[in-house]
């Protein structure tokens, strides 16, 4: 009797064990389950943790409540200007509603992947090239909003999307590079001329400055000639200062004027006051003479300045 009695109780023990790894199901934290009783929706969804249900009654269906990260295939299209672009882009999403995610639609993924590449390519022909390249964030907004209208009614709301590459025929992208180099060709243009201008005017108060003082010119051509002579060059090209060659001009100036009174004929045949008066030391003669003394004097200027170039240029090479 004892042993029937504990029998019976193995039995049951048994088909209860059996019973319970049938209905018992775990649902993970980040899902929500839904039970569906003879093929129709029972109860509220169920919550993570340890669940039952009736075995061969009750189904469970899991939903994954996670962000889903589905990147949209490559689309090609013309777009508003008539350019020829493939763009792909990306899309997060995540269940919100399980009940609608299941029984609203057959398959929320590929739903939401042909709604995303729908909605790609008709943004490509509303957009301009500019656009799909430097306004993105309004594309994005854009292409969200045409996204999420319909897949509210599956239970998925649209986290974010984004435009992830823009591809561009070889032909465009040679147009591209030409018209950025040639706008950066102008900018420099403008900005070396804008440099020529500010330092021309720099210049010409230096100029003005020197006119004033012409020390700061001879100052000025001492320190250029000791920055070069600091290059150690084997060649050094010293200019002579403009006053110089003035001087020298000045000074050979009256024996020129001279020599053209005595080659003209109409003063060679009149007679001037010496001859008229007899006497050989009149003013004329004293103008001459010093004429000819400033002309001497010019001449050695000359070789003085000469030789000191010559030391100069001697100084530079040691």
């Amino acid at each position: 009797m004892v042993e029937e009695v504990v029998g019976v109780v193995a039995a049951v023990g048994a088909g209860a064990l059996v019973y319970l790894a049938a209905a018992a199901r775990v649902v993970k934290q980040y899902e929500r389950g839904l039970v569906f009783r003879l093929g129709r929706l029972h109860g509220d969804v169920r919550l993570p943790g340890f669940n039952l249900i009736v075995p061969g009654v009750e189904r469970l269906r899991k939903v994954n409540m996670q962000i889903v990260t589905m990147p949209v295939p490559a689309q090609e299209g013309i777009s508003r200007d008539n350019v020829t672009v493939r763009v792909d882009a990306v899309v997060y999403f995540k269940v919100v509603d399980p009940s609608a995610a299941i029984i609203n639609v057959e398959d929320y993924r590929f739903a939401v992947s042909q709604m995303a590449q729908t909605s790609l390519r008709s943004i490509i022909g509303k957009s301009e090239l500019d656009d799909l390249l430097s306004n993105r964030e309004k594309l994005n907004q854009g292409l969200e909003l045409m996204i999420d209208s319909p897949a509210v009614e599956w239970g998925v709301t649209i986290d974010r999307v984004e435009i992830k590459d823009v591809s561009l025929p070889d032909t465009m992208k040679r147009s591209m590079a030409r018209q950025a180099e040639a706008d950066r060709e102008r900018r420099a243009r403008l900005i070396n001329a804008d440099a020529e201008y500010q330092a021309s005017k720099k210049l010409a108060q230096a100029a003005r400055q020197m006119a004033d003082t012409p020390s700061a010119l001879q100052l000025r051509l001492l320190q250029t000639v000791m920055a070069v002579a600091a290059e150690k060059n084997s060649t050094l090209v010293l200019p002579i200062p403009v006053e110089l060659l003035r001087f020298l001009e000045r000074g050979a100036q009256p024996a020129s004027e001279r020599s053209g009174l005595a080659e003209s004929p109409g003063l060679a045949e009149s007679p001037g006051p010496a001859e008229s008066s007899g006497q050989g030391d009149g003013p004329g003669h004293a103008g001459a003479a010093e004429r000819a003394e400033i002309t001497e004097r010019a001449a050695g200027l000359a070789d003085q300045a000469g030789e000191a170039l010559e030391k100069l240029r001697r100084a530079v090479e040691q």
